[in-house]
């Protein structure tokens, strides 16, 4: 008899569950939910398997909400609620509005300055020909709101039909602050126009803060500052503040969920007890890919996952196969060539950084890698299936 092959590497299930509300016990329905749907459609699961959930339905069992009146005490006791310099904020009406409403309730002038020519995360206020026709450099240019204007006109967002400088310039006069409206890529820029600053940068918050600190700003704080701690009761998160918050509600937010590792323990412990099988478990948020049409690179959380079982940390360490057949058995055919690229695999290194034979393979984070599968799986409208089991992604050729 034939030798038994296996034809199938890497499957993504997205998985169904009940409908999560604060204080669920999350651990039981997300092991139950999987061992539900594996005997429902027949598969196994196998050591090495990863049990992803998304990040949103932990800080719902966790009930992790604030609302913007929260975010206006701690933004108004941190910042002093006179003039707050608000600087490089996404344009996101999810991510980032409703975080906006609690700052101008916090304070009583927003001087608001906007990247461009786009956000963090590649959301465009306007394109690079435009820049190119009027002449305008943005590394070392600071623009007006009226110059702006007169540049460049009204220009809406391509995907959601909104202009962010209106939709902000009116949020933040609608919670009764003044506003001013300036676009610039130096941080310093923001100190001819306030002293206390908030800085609603993501993923360079940290070399934003040096700089304004080290320029004189008398007060800078992050996102990552804001709702460090409970505010008359609020959720909070001790590690990202507000990062990696979602609207919830038109007046409170869902943010980032708080610690979680014991989750994903209790999770890989259950599924071991019912199955005798090893599984990996993690929380994750945002993938990190770039689309190519919108520009917009998705990560707008802080991290892709918060928290994750030990066997995931790492990188891959892969050969590449198209390398080996065109190179290293490029006379090679047929049964041969499938022998000899098994052997190598079989005895690769531990650590193929730097070999000719990896190069092309993807040297990031396992965790960003299987998040941004995850993400892709479950997406962000009606799927409902906040949970995704991935098989075979730890499998390679001579499995």
């Amino acid at each position: 008899m034939a030798e038994s092959v296996r034809l199938v590497g890497t499957v993504s299930r997205g998985i169904r569950c009940p409908i999560i509300r604060q204080g669920d016990d999350l651990a039981a329905m997300v092991a139950d939910s999987v061992l539900a749907a594996a005997e429902s459609e027949g598969f196994s699961l196998r050591d090495r398997d990863v049990v992803a959930l998304t990040e949103s339905i932990v800080a719902r069992a966790q009930g992790n909400y604030a609302s913007v009146d929260a975010i206006a005490a701690d933004v108004r006791a941190k910042l002093g609620g006179g003039t707050v310099g608000v600087m490089f904020p996404i344009l996101s009406r999810n991510r980032f509005a409703i975080c906006l409403k609690g700052i101008a309730r916090g304070a009583e002038k927003i001087v608001l300055m906007l990247s461009y020519p786009s956000d963090e995360v590649g959301n465009h206020l306007i394109t690079l020909d435009q820049l190119d026709e009027a002449g305008v450099n943005p590394y070392s240019d600071v623009l007006t709101l009226e110059r702006y204007r007169e540049l460049f006109g009204e220009n809406v967002h391509e995907f959601t039909g909104v202009d962010y400088v209106q939709y902000y310039g009116d949020l933040i006069r609608a919670e009764g602050a003044e506003v001013e409206i300036v676009f610039a890529n130096q941080p310093r820029a923001i100190l001819q126009y306030a002293d206390c600053i908030l800085t609603c940068d993501i993923h360079t918050r940290a070399r934003t803060k040096r700089i304004l600190r080290e320029a004189g700003a008398k007060v800078v704080c992050g996102l990552d500052d804001i709702l460090t701690g409970s505010v008359d009761g609020s959720g909070y998160n001790e590690r990202y503040g507000l990062l990696g918050s979602n609207k919830a509600t038109e007046d409170s937010i869902k943010l980032f969920p708080r610690e979680c590792k014991d989750l994903v323990l209790d999770i890989q412990s259950r599924i071991l007890a019912a199955t005798g099988k090893q599984v990996e478990v993690m929380v994750y948020g945002d993938g990190a890919f770039k689309d190519p049409q919108g520009k917009i690179w998705e990560l707008a959380d802080p991290v892709v996952s918060p928290a994750f079982t030990d066997g995931l940390i790492g990188t891959p360490n892969e050969l590449k196969l198209k390398y080996l057949a065109d190179n290293d058995f490029k006379d090679l055919s047929g049964d041969a060539l499938k022998a000899a690229i098994a052997e190598s695999i079989r005895h690769k290194d531990d650590n193929l950084v730097g070999n000719m034979a990896s190069q092309g393979t993807t040297p990031r984070q396992l965790t960003d890698l299987i998040g941004s599968l995850c993400d892709l799986t479950s997406g962000s409208g009606d799927k409902g299936t906040p949970v995704v089991l991935v098989q075979g992604y730890f499998d390679n050729y001579t499995n």
